[in-house]
């Protein structure tokens, strides 16, 4: 019997169909049951954590020096060590006024913000308020006394700094006359205020001190006019308690010296610019988040400074001698280590009572209470 080609092409097609059909459902198969013992560990791995929201609230502009400034370096000093764990954000020019401040503060924790500083003092009573509505987000107030559960406090010995820059200006003025821009008659001002004339006196007793109020800590044309005003009165090395590079500036300008205030100003005026009071806030920032990240924080009081290498004096102008920057290190390690205390006693007032009794040392309670002029700076008090 003759068979067509046709036919038997047909047949052959058949048989390979057929047999790629079954090496297809032996492949099936063979996947189904790969997948099937398939290891837990090849699932879809869990979604990364979202990053801790941190949220900075500012009173002035970050600029490029100043308290505003020295805290947003803070800031990044923690995006620097969490990378990717953390988000930062801030506001800046947030008013201290309790309505502006309470808005903002409230919003950033609306928005999911866990931890949110506020690194101004007017900032307490709304900070106070919003925590109450908030019990899941960490509050940290600087330079108040208020806390609550979830509300911490902390500051800097920013009159540690202000010492050791009176000891250089008490070395440094031919004329012993030495001048304050000052911000705000509150007892961190004062304290700083009478830190600085301690500091000169302490090299040169007879070494007085001018101040001029600008009553706001941000507002370069106040500033200048104020330390305007000093140099005019004779003053010829000037200490601010402010928060711009104008004193710097205007020192530049007329011939006297000048120091940085919370962040090194020398690019200011390269000639005036004695020294700097350079505060490191990173060091606070990055442990409180660090505390937050493993679930240890809790609310406490916190006031660092050259111990904890929170503040210090740095930036020294090349005109300060080998001899006035070894005095400056040794009353620094001095304070560092309690055998030279700045507030010892005898101290008086400036209208001579005395405030502290003799070889008596202030605590922090005396310190956080400060409302009157030692012996040496001029003038009164505003009421």
């Amino acid at each position: 019997m003759k068979i067509s080609r046709r036919k038997t092409l047909a047949a052959a097609l058949s048989l390979a169909i057929v047999g790629l059909a079954g090496c297809g459902q032996k492949e099936a198969s063979k996947s189904a049951s790969a997948a099937a013992s398939a290891p837990a560990s090849t699932a879809a791995a869990p979604a990364a954590a979202e990053p801790l929201k941190v949220a900075f609230v500012y009173v002035g502009p970050v600029g490029d020096a100043g308290w505003t400034y020295a805290h947003d370096v803070g800031r990044k000093a923690v995006e620097a060590k969490f990378g990717d764990k953390v988000k930062t954000s801030f506001v800046e020019n947030v008013p201290e006024s309790a309505a502006d401040a309470e808005r903002v503060i409230r919003d950033l924790a609306n928005q999911g913000n866990k931890v949110i500083f506020g690194t101004t003092f007017g900032y307490m009573e709304a900070m106070l308020k919003v925590a109450k509505d908030f019990p899941d987000v960490k509050f940290e107030h600087a330079t108040g006394y208020k806390t609550a559960e979830n509300l911490a406090q902390y500051d800097v010995r920013t009159y540690e700094g202000a010492y050791l820059a009176g000891i250089a200006a008490g070395k440094m003025s031919k004329s012993g006359k030495l001048g304050v821009v000052a911000s705000l008659p509150i007892p961190e001002v004062l304290r700083n205020i009478n830190s600085f004339t301690l500091g000169a006196r302490s090299v040169n007793p007879k070494a007085t001190t001018k101040v001029v109020w600008v009553n706001k800590w941000f507002d370069p044309g106040k500033e200048r006019e104020a330390a305007t005003t000093l140099i005019g009165q004779g003053v010829d090395v000037l200490m601010q308690n402010t928060d711009s590079a104008a004193v710097v500036q205007t020192a530049e300008e007329k011939g006297v010296y000048a120091f940085g205030w919370d962040s090194d100003m020398s690019k200011f005026g390269a000639k005036a610019h004695l020294a700097a009071s350079v505060i490191d806030w990173g060091v606070y920032y990055t442990k409180r988040v660090d505390e937050v990240l493993n679930k240890t924080w809790k609310s406490e009081t916190t006031w660092w400074g050259l111990k904890e290498n929170m503040i210090d004096l740095k930036a020294f102008n090349t005109s300060l001698s080998d001899e006035v920057k070894k005095l400056i290190a040794d009353k620094r390690q001095g304070v560092i280590d309690g055998t030279g205390p700045i507030w010892k006693g005898p101290i008086k007032d400036n209208i001579g009572k005395e405030v502290l009794g003799k070889d008596a040392v202030a605590d922090d309670k005396f310190l956080h209470d400060i409302k009157f002029y030692v012996e040496g700076v001029e003038g009164k008090v505003p009421g």
